[in-house]
């Protein structure tokens, strides 16, 4: 089912051959023989929008458009007539309808109308959301970098664009894109959408982590007025407003149970439910979806829904932490220093040898992130066109690479017995401790995987220290 059309029309030939029409069009539609029979379905039905008679039985339909919208202000009405006038078309345009159309019905005209109405409410709900931004910000040109992990990346990416080029028939895949905190997953959420075949689509983000569940359920989903007690108006939500596009899903780890298995379904079958309605609303609309977390140990441990998991993950990009990049890290910061430079009006700005060294000494535990931000900080403190060790601010702690006294069992198995597991969660800790719980480098230092060692942590209920 699709979007919902309340028919008010007292000629019954007419109500039957309009609703006929809208339904094999992929509308849900259902009609009314007064304004008063209208005015009470508005509750019980909830449409989208009113095809509205100005002749009608009783109350006329500038009278009924008036109570239309008091009941619901966002509902938008076309008001139709057979005595079409230009002042009765300004009268309805200032009581508040969204369109006019005059009678006979054109059929194919209506459809169009009623197009424009629908795909206009979800292009003014994406850009009341998100400020469009350049299409630049997301072409694959702009990943930096020369090290084998990104070049890797950078061709895989691209082997993705073109055989969604090539596409006959059909959508493509989900893509699952996972990485440390930092490392740039946005950045090929947007290459894969502005530089794919829905670039000139909306691009919707949503950010899974930083909305309360109940609130990130409405924000996706929508709602219908009086679905909940501030709901006084229907909203559209960003799963309708991404249609024909893109929607990013980001820090997908933290979603909800609940919210989980309406993401399964918006994947599976194409359709979303506003909260507080009884109909489903088709939606085309490619997922994206990233997260830092080990999404594997939490399906084992039933923190997320293997099913959605398994669909999310039609394709999956893992990014390579900076610390992996080599070299990558100085062309980086040579590219920060110009942005940045140009942002502070310090020009030719460039790094000295032991500077160079620094830089590639330092463990980036927060990636490309914590790279720009040092950067733009050197700049900030530069008294000069040469960046000196001195102009430097780095995490000590968190950065430091170290390793480990080897970590052995004991000889001898002690006559009282001996705790394996016991023993495993504190050397566990202790490498995470000496790493400054780096998971990455704690990993090496085990002869674990990363992946391995993340189970450890959870089965351990071992978390980083709060300072």
């Amino acid at each position: 089912m699709s979007n919902a059309v309340l028919i008010i029309e007292d000629e019954a030939t007419l109500a039957k051959n309009l609703t006929q029409y809208l339904v094999r069009h992929g509308f849900d539609a259902r009609a009314a023989s007064s304004a008063e029979e209208g005015i009470t379905q508005l509750d019980d039905y909830k449409p989208d929008l009113v095809l509205l008679d100005f002749h009608l039985p009783g109350m006329d339909g500038l009278r009924a458009l008036e109570k239309l919208r008091e009941r619901d202000p966002s509902l938008k009405v076309i008001l139709m007539t057979g005595h079409g006038s230009i002042q009765m078309a300004v009268d309805a345009m200032r009581a508040g309808a969204y369109d006019y159309l005059a009678k006979p019905i054109v059929l194919s005209e209506l459809k169009l109308r009623l197009s424009k109405a629908m795909g206009e409410e979800r292009k003014n709900q994406a850009l009341s959301y998100y400020q469009k931004r350049e299409a630049l910000d997301g072409h694959l040109a702009r990943f930096i970098g020369e090290s084998p992990p990104i070049q890797a990346l950078r061709a895989k990416v691209a082997q993705l664009l073109q055989a969604e080029r090539n596409l006959v028939e059909g959508e493509p895949p989900a893509v699952l894109i996972t990485g440390e905190t930092g490392t740039g997953k946005e950045l090929v959420a947007r290459a894969l959408h502005f530089d794919g075949r829905r670039g000139e689509r909306p691009f919707i983000e949503v950010n899974c982590a930083s909305i309360p569940g109940p609130l990130l359920e409405s924000e996706l989903f929508g709602y219908e007025r009086g679905a909940f007690t501030d709901a006084r108006e229907r909203k559209l939500g960003l799963a309708e407003a991404a249609d024909q596009g893109t929607l990013f899903l980001d820090e997908i780890g933290d979603a909800e149970p609940g919210l989980q298995g309406k993401l399964l379904r918006l994947l599976e079958e194409k359709v979303v439910r506003r909260l507080g309605s009884l109909r489903d609303v088709r939606v085309n609309v490619r997922v994206l979806a990233a997260t830092n977390q080990p999404l594997e140990l939490r399906v084992q441990n039933d923190r997320f829904r293997s099913d959605l998991f398994f669909r999310l993950r039609g394709v999956q990009l893992e990014l390579p932490p900076l610390r992996e990049r080599g070299s990558d890290i100085l062309l980086l910061a040579r590219h920060f220093l110009t942005v940045h430079g140009a942002r502070y009006c310090k020009r030719d700005l460039r790094l000295s040898a032991e500077a160079e060294r620094i830089l590639l000494d330092y463990a980036w535990p927060g990636n490309v992130r914590e790279l720009r931000n040092t950067v733009e900080q050197m700049v900030l403190l530069a008294d000069s066109n040469v960046i000196h060790p001195a102009h430097i601010s780095l995490c000590a702690t968190l950065g430091r690479v170290e390793t480990t006294e080897d970590a052995s069992l004991p000889a001898t198995v002690p006559h009282e017995g001996f705790k394996l597991d016991e023993w495993e969660r504190q050397m566990v800790r202790k490498a995470l401790e000496k790493t400054a719980w780096n998971v990455t480098r704690a990993a090496k230092l085990l002869g674990l995987s990363r992946d391995t060692l993340r189970y450890r942590i959870e089965k351990y209920s071992l978390g980083a220290p709060t300072k």
